[in-house]
């Protein structure tokens, strides 16, 4: 059956649906397909799977990369590395245009940022993401700059790096809050940001919520404490599974002392060494196989770092704790829903773990906790005011999280005072908010009068007779003052979500604020700028290994300018088309495969 071709107007033939035959050269062999071929269409599409899958732009050259294009579409023409990096460049001022756009129907914008140095090109970079809920409630995180930061990494060279991005995404007017790790530098950097922000407009709250340390900094900090008072049993247990998984022979072995003792667990984890997490994670899964280290040992003469059986035990102890911190750590790190609201009760639970852990008669235990309490003692006071209103403005939880949590974070006789200091900061930040309404509203009406023609002032001259009626009401009936949205809001009891077995679906507090937005119009809006903050810079670190991939040994000559662009661009087109990246922790898993028919392999 032959194909019909139709010319169309860029000269290009235009193939209809055909058959091809076996006996076709596989390296011109056409597929079947339908539709005008545009080259230019295509070139555009090649660079948003360059940006979106961090590929080189080198990878265009590659035969095998042509072979398959041409086998689809044998129009297609070969286009060399730098064209690629022009119709990348196109792609990202293209996204570039529609995310301005998009900024400005954003009212308030709270913003991420952190600073990473590249291994291979020995600069520093500074990201800064930013957050925010649309108009239809959805959650939105989008990279907005990945640039250079020249040395030395002062504060006023980070605050006004800030601040130029601010200028030129032209969102300088409508930050919210910024959330940084606890670096010294960071400190001074968002003190220097705000007299800038003060310049624009007048913060909420007077500043108080603007800087937003970094939850899951703190709790890595906290966390560290803990794993450094088993700093070489951790050093013995990590070499142990290193030198496990080294060898296929070794690897083999392990694996049938695992089935010979009948053992569930299949997996052990190599951790990355800078990661609390990591190691937790490594250490929870080399302690299920405990039993089969020495009996390897036994069959492995070169094996002699075996950890000893009081090596395990203070291993055990220490993930005892550390457990419920890597809990806590996964809720508060999700980028995907809201996580303002859930730090409070999160950060109560890690208090009574601590203070029932420093009772405890181990000695080791009590040295390992008493300095880890000291910690926690020390960042709680910087986090409590935002994460408390956040809390207040989950539906499930309201002022009734603080009487429930309050007493387990503080001594009892300085329980009231905390949640009357949260009560009223609530009260003043809805009174701003109400306060910025009713200028909009004045505005809007003034437009709104000015348009008025004279036969609609007829009508409201004719209608107004009634105001003479409402001052006779005033005068006869005694009017109650009304309450604010906010009122009912907390006078209204807590909603009770049970989790259905079926879909096992979390509580979704966007879609209780988007169903109940028209009943409380204002306070909605507070909810969504609060919980649209961000209280960890999670998001930040992830784009820095999205990074470490992009300027990698091959790509170590790229300008900043063009990282910015790989970067920037990869993410806004992920957004754009639901790309999502697996998670770094399950590429770190090596399984421990039992033996089948004499085969044992990693994965």
């Amino acid at each position: 059956m032959k194909a019909k071709a139709d010319k169309s107007k860029d000269g290009l033939l235009q193939t209809q649906l055909g058959f091809v035959t076996s006996s076709v050269d596989p390296t011109s062999c056409p597929s079947m397909y339908v539709g005008k071929f545009g080259m230019e269409k295509m070139k555009e599409s090649v660079a948003h799977w360059i940006l979106m899958h961090e590929h080189p732009f080198s990878i265009v050259e590659e035969e095998g990369f042509n072979l398959m294009q041409r086998r689809g579409m044998p129009k297609w023409r070969e286009i060399t590395r730098n064209t690629a990096k022009t119709y990348c460049i196109n792609v990202y001022e293209a996204e570039k245009k529609k995310m301005k756009s998009l900024l400005k129907n954003v009212n308030k914008i709270s913003l991420t940022t952190n600073c990473w140095k590249s291994k291979n090109q020995k600069i520093g970079y500074m990201v800064i993401t930013g957050h925010w809920i649309d108009e239809s409630w959805q959650l939105q995180k989008r990279v907005l700059n990945f640039v250079h930061i020249p040395p030395p990494y002062r504060d006023l060279e980070i605050a006004n790096a800030i601040w130029r991005c601010l200028e030129n995404w032209g969102i300088d007017g409508k930050i919210h809050t910024i959330s940084v790790d606890n670096a010294s530098a960071n400190d001074s950097a968002i003190e220097n940001l705000k007299i800038y922000v003060k310049n624009k407009r007048r913060l909420l709250c007077e500043g108080k919520l603007f800087h937003v340390r970094c939850c899951a900094h703190i709790l890595n900090l906290i966390a560290q404490d803990g794993l450094s008072d088993i700093k070489d049993i951790v050093d013995v247990i990590r070499d142990s599974v290193e030198y496990v998984r080294r060898s296929d022979a070794r690897f083999k072995i392990f694996s049938e002392i695992v089935k010979q003792l009948n053992l569930p667990d299949k997996k052990l984890v190599d951790d990355c060494r800078t990661r609390w997490n990591s190691t937790y994670e490594m250490l929870a899964a080399a302690i299920k196989f405990k039993d089969v280290f020495p009996m390897f040992a036994d069959r492995e003469p070169h094996y002699d770092i075996c950890p000893s059986a009081e090596d395990w035990t203070k291993a055990e102890k220490v993930c005892s704790v550390l457990e419920l911190f890597w809990t806590a750590m996964h809720i508060v790190s999700g980028s995907d829903y809201p996580t303002s609201n859930l730090f409070l009760n999160e950060v109560s639970r890690v208090k009574v773990l601590l203070d029932k852990k420093s009772l405890e008669h181990d000695i080791f235990i009590q040295n390992m906790v008493a300095r880890m309490k000291n910690k926690f003692d020390k960042y709680w006071g910087d986090t409590n005011l935002l994460m408390s209103i956040a809390a207040a403005l989950d539906p499930k939880c309201k002022l009734r999280a603080l009487e429930f949590c309050f007493p387990r974070l503080y001594f009892s006789g300085n329980v009231e005072r905390q949640i009357t200091i949260i009560r009223k900061t609530l009260y003043e930040l809805y009174s701003e908010y109400v306060a910025i309404s009713n200028i909009e509203d004045e505005s809007i009406g003034e437009g709104q009068r000015n348009k008025l023609s004279n036969r609609d002032l007829a009508n409201v001259e004719i209608q107004s007779g009634w105001s003479e009626y409402a001052e006779y009401l005033k005068s006869v009936e005694s009017i109650h003052s009304q309450k604010s949205e906010l009122d009912i809001y907390l006078e209204e009891n807590c909603y009770i979500f049970e989790k259905d077995k079926k879909d096992g679906k979390d509580f979704d507090v966007l879609e209780w604020w988007r169903v109940h937005a028209l009943k409380y119009k204002i306070l909605s809006i507070l909810a969504r700028d609060i919980l649209a903050i961000a209280i960890t810079t999670v998001a930040s670190e992830a784009t820095f290994s999205a990074g470490s991939r992009v300027i990698d040994k091959y790509r170590a000559s790229l300008t900043s300018d063009t990282v910015q662009v790989l970067m920037c661009g990869g993410d806004w087109l992920k957004k754009r088309f639901g790309v999502k990246k697996k998670s770094l922790s399950d590429k770190k898993a090596i399984y421990v495969n039992l033996p089948l028919d004499g085969d044992v392999s990693k994965v």
